[in-house]
């Protein structure tokens, strides 16, 4: 069904739609009968899904840290969707990785990680409120296990996926009485082409160092990339994680945040039963920097656990 048939269908919309996991959960939805709009970064990617979902789907390329492009595109769904018509669902999904040792990353750098997973995402939600209040609609919030267990040169994206789940948590209570409900979807590692870019950006942190950085940190760091690139590459397959990130924006009773992957549900419950030293062992672990223990992988924690 073409984005202009909108009788009794279900709508969603979806950030960072043009590739990776937003581009298998736009696909996913489709599938299911969904009217579905999304973001892209570039036209090459509206044409690429608009080709591969037989034009069901309607991209807009948008940079959603510019908030007139962000209300532009939540008013030009709202007139798509049609007089008296809401939206069911929204999946806040755009994000960007920032790693490196935070002595090193430029100040702009972490500036444009908020950007774009903070306040960027806090923008989207609050241009399709008025949309999601007509149809008591439901945010689904693509978060991070990092945000419940931060690791040591993944300050940035920790961080600012912390923020948002804190953010995402205000506005479950705040919409309630509307009947707009808001999920966290804490997601574990996937393979959905985000590894082949994190490859190149740990690669390009690296070889920007000073000789000075690289006597501080290029071990440390070097460890932590070989840890987080094989956690990446041996991630949930990005068609499966999609599956999982659907069913939470149609399960019922909405849960208020569960995990996307067996890695993450580990790492949820480790964090709420380990002590704050043990949480500090393990990420050190995790990331690879062990101070003469073993490194540590999921799966391993998984069987321990």
């Amino acid at each position: 069904m073409s984005p202009n048939s909108r009788q009794a269908v279900r709508s969603a919309a979806i950030t960072g739609a043009g590739s990776g996991l937003g581009r298998d959960i736009a696909l996913g939805l489709a599938e299911k009968g969904y009217a579905v709009f999304g973001t892209a970064l570039t036209e090459a990617e509206v044409h690429d899904l608009k080709s591969a979902s037989d034009g069901r789907i309607d991209l807009t390329v948008c940079d959603i840290t510019k908030e007139p492009s962000v209300k532009a595109w939540a008013q030009s769904v709202s007139a798509a969707l049609g007089e008296g018509r809401g939206l069911d669902v929204l999946i806040s999904n755009a994000g960007i990785l920032t790693p490196g040792p935070l002595e090193v990353l430029p100040l702009d750098a972490v500036r444009r990680e908020f950007d774009v997973n903070v306040f960027g995402a806090l923008a989207v939600m609050t241009a399709f409120l008025p949309a999601l209040r007509k149809a008591r609609g439901r945010i689904v919030q693509v978060s991070t296990w990092t945000a419940r267990l931060p690791l040591p040169f993944n300050g940035p994206s920790g961080a600012s996926k912390a923020a948002m789940d804190v953010l995402s948590t205000v506005y479950r209570a705040e919409l309630s009485h509307f009947g707009v409900e808001v999920v966290i979807a804490a997601a574990g590692n996937m393979r959905t082409g985000g590894p082949a870019k994190t490859a190149a950006a740990l690669a390009h942190v690296l070889n920007g160092m000073t000789a000075e950085q690289r006597e501080l940190y290029g071990q440390t760091f070097g460890a932590f990339a070989d840890s987080l690139n094989a956690m990446q590459g041996s991630g949930l397959d990005s068609r499966q994680a999609a599956r999982q990130v659907i069913e939470l924006a149609e399960q019922m009773p909405a849960p208020s945040v569960a995990p996307v992957g067996t890695d993450a549900a580990d790492i949820l419950q480790l964090v709420r039963e380990k002590s704050f030293a043990e949480q500090d062992t393990l990420r050190l672990r995790l990331a690879g920097v062990t101070n003469g223990d073993p490194p540590t992988s999921l799966s391993t924690v998984r069987s321990k656990s």
